[in-house]
């Protein structure tokens, strides 16, 4: 089948054929004809199988008729996604596909200045894609007009829903038009989520191309099984095969993120990190820096596993196991896309097996597990340091770091001097010696100054986040 026979565009099909595309994936063919018709559409399909398209594709075929030589005002579609590398690589997609359209098109996403934002919004962009947090904090300035809104799409809707955007996206949803067509698409799509999303949709079309969330049958799997202190030499090992010459690694915390990032640069191997700690400058330069291999490997965390939309990459790693098995899918399925082959490689500890087992479980197979050759799996771990494992341990709330209070107790007592019988000149208190050999009293701006060197951390507020998100 070739997209001729899809009833799109003539312009759409100018853009396809000059984007290099010769026919659709199933999950484009199954559903462009539906959106086409006006029907509202749920799209599961595996990571990697055109799902971007199979949306974009036949809305801009509608748009065409409405915006006409592109002088109309009035935002006419909306896109949602939940991280800024998504709504990128949505808006990339747009640009290609309605290259020979008089379209107007905005992303809107936090992390940057608002006022192009702002801008766009009130000039009426034909076609708006957007994060729900930044999107719902501008609509409540009254920024934004979607009374002429006629298309709704949730991109990656499990992911979105699962984060805890479900009452920005009930609220946007609410300042929508009700007559207007909704799409849903992602690469897995639970009941629970499926039942929700019925708020959203008017008898909606289900199209589904193989087993739910099941990985891309053109990955690799393989399980190494690894000693946790292990991990970072495993990782180096495994580099030494020039074949990994695309890595992406996942890790699930920033701060891990950002330590396996420091040893491999430290090994010699070109890295770079890609996790919500870093800036949008920062984060569009990692993906640049990694598209045209000027760095070789890619650490990330989850956040970014659903806007990784890069050609050739030839591994994934999960460096730390993922606690779902959804996010294995969608962090596998950045390797093998669109037909291509890839490897996806996971280290496994004696903590993971539990979530190894349920991963296997849910995609109805079992993992090939494999030793490195030449790796010695025996290496005794670092020496123990009493004082890392006492800063990596978290300070129940409320509760004052041990050396903190030592200080602050030792600047409460009262002067050696009176302790021991010595008189006192004036009545007052006279400095210790420092010759005396007894711990020195801290001053309170020395103690505040010093408090990143204690063991423990200062207490933290209450309702504020004690650990960095993914």
């Amino acid at each position: 089948m070739s997209f001729s026979v899809l009833g799109l565009d003539p312009k759409i099909l100018q853009a396809v054929k000059e984007a290099g595309y010769t026919e659709p994936t199933p999950i484009q063919s199954q559903a462009i004809p539906p959106i086409l018709a006006g029907h509202d559409l749920i799209g599961i399909a595996q990571t990697g199988t055109g799902k971007t398209a199979a949306f974009t594709l036949p809305m801009l075929t509608r748009l065409a008729s409405v915006i006409g030589d592109g002088k109309s005002r009035g935002t006419r579609a909306l896109i949602l996604a939940p991280t800024r590398e998504l709504v990128v690589q949505i808006h990339d997609n747009v640009r290609a596909y309605g290259q020979h359209l008089p379209l107007r098109v905005a992303t809107i996403f936090g992390g940057v200045g608002e006022h192009p934002q702002i801008d766009a919004l009130r000039a009426g962009t034909h076609l708006i894609i957007a994060c729900p947090g930044r999107l719902m904090d501008l609509m409540q300035r009254r920024y934004a007009d979607f009374s002429q809104l006629q298309y709704l799409v949730l991109d990656e809707a499990d992911r979105m829903l699962d984060m805890g955007f479900i009452p920005a996206i009930r609220q946007i949803v609410r300042s929508l038009p009700p007559k207007r067509q909704t799409l849903m698409f992602s690469a897995s799509l639970s009941k629970e989520i499926e039942t929700l999303t019925h708020e959203f949709q008017r008898a909606p079309k289900i199209v589904q191309i193989g087993r739910r969330a099941n990985p891309a049958e053109t990955v690799t799997q393989l399980v190494y099984e690894v000693p946790k202190h292990l991990k970072p030499a495993l990782l180096l090992h495994l580099l030494k095969d020039p074949a990994m010459d695309m890595v992406l690694v996942f890790s699930r915390m920033k701060h891990a993120a950002d330590r396996v990032a420091r040893n491999l640069e430290q090994s010699g191997i070109k890295t770079a990190t890609l996790h919500s700690n870093r800036s949008q400058n920062q984060r569009l330069k990692a993906l640049k820096d990694f598209k045209s291999g000027a760095v070789r490997v890619l650490v990330a965390t989850d956040i970014a596993a659903r806007g990784i939309d890069v050609d050739g990459i030839s591994h994934v790693v999960n460096y730390d196991f993922p606690m779902q098995a959804e996010d294995y899918v969608h962090r596998i399925g950045r390797t093998g896309r669109a037909h291509a082959v890839g490897d996806a490689i996971s280290f496994v500890t004696h903590e993971d097996q539990g979530e190894l087992r349920a991963l296997e479980r849910f995609i109805g197979r079992g993992i090939v597990r494999k030793k490195a050759e030449g790796f010695n799996y025996s290496a005794s771990p670092p020496p123990f340091n009493p004082m890392d494992e006492e800063r990596r341990r978290p300070q129940p709330r409320g509760q004052r770091p041990q050396r903190h209070q030592q200080r602050s107790q030792h600047a409460a007592s009262p002067p050696r001097a009176a302790q021991s019988g010595r008189p006192q000149s004036g009545g007052g208190s006279r400095p210790p010696s420092r010759s005396s050999g007894q711990p020195q009293p801290v001053s309170g701006n020395r103690e505040g100054a010093n408090l990143r060197n204690f063991a423990g951390r200062p207490p933290v507020p209450s309702g504020s986040r004690r650990y960095g998100s993914r």
